[in-house]
């Protein structure tokens, strides 16, 4: 999937599930995301420059609501997908969509930026309308952190159907030890914060140009609004396992 001087403080990494140990100086930064995160706070995270090389505005969907909705469609504009983990995927029997087509179109060739995409299916919450307006987009975001808190206790099909209008990605089974993605950094950030493996990820884009808002813009709109950028390597030299 395309997935299309960060704002930092002192925090108490050991409190926010942030090995102080693993890294130097840029364990600041990790911290800052994982307590924002705990906030309910969105951050922007930079995968690589030799990967995507784009930079993703993440929430814990528990957090979206209607108004961060309009946030993701304005502000980052990419596609507004909800990631959940591995176990989560797996206890609602959602696949990788590569392996859930049968249709010519569908490859198995390695992209340019992975071995392959972590798309599952898409959904809508069953009492939303066309699933599209951002209160509708909200209510099945939302609805989904609520069942992958709990997932042997949900029934998924009896909640959502499909399609629909929120892409779900299915996190790689050893997250960061396998995948180096914004679904797997996201995923990361929510275990460290103490939350249901559940977020959000849009791709932020440029208004004018149509490409990948770059790095320092997205660290002028981070500072701007007061929200935490971060280096993707910083979160595995201390999120990884």
């Amino acid at each position: 999937m395309s997935h299309s001087d960060g704002v930092s403080g002192e925090t108490d990494a050991g409190a926010n599930g942030v090995d102080s140990d693993a890294v130097g100086d840029s364990d600041a930064t990790a911290a800052d995301a994982v307590a924002a995160i705990e906030r309910g706070e969105p951050v922007l995270v930079h995968d690589a420059a030799d990967r995507e090389g784009e930079v993703d505005l993440i929430y814990h969907a528990a957090d979206v609501t209607a108004e961060a909705v309009a946030r993701l469609r304005r502000d980052a504009g990419g596609l507004i997908c909800t990631a959940l983990s591995h176990e989560v995927c797996a206890a609602f029997d959602l696949p990788f969509l590569g392996d859930a087509l049968d249709h010519p179109a569908v490859t198995d060739e390695r992209l340019g930026y992975d071995e392959r995409s972590s798309f599952s299916l898409t959904v809508n919450h069953r009492e939303t309308y066309t699933g599209i307006t951002d209160e509708d987009r909200s209510l099945t975001i939302t609805a989904l952190a609520e069942a992958a808190a709990d997932p042997d206790e949900g029934d998924f099909a009896a909640t959502f159907r499909a399609p629909g209008h929120v892409q779900l990605l299915r996190g790689a089974p050893d997250g960061l030890a396998d995948r180096e993605g914004h679904t797997e950094l996201g995923l990361a950030l929510a275990e460290a914060a103490g939350r249901p493996p559940a977020v959000v990820v849009c791709e932020m884009l440029d208004a004018e140009t149509g490409g990948a808002r770059t790095p320092a813009d997205a660290r002028r709109y981070a500072a701007a609004h007061g929200l935490v950028y971060v280096e993707g390597r910083d979160l595995l030299a201390a999120l990884r396992r």
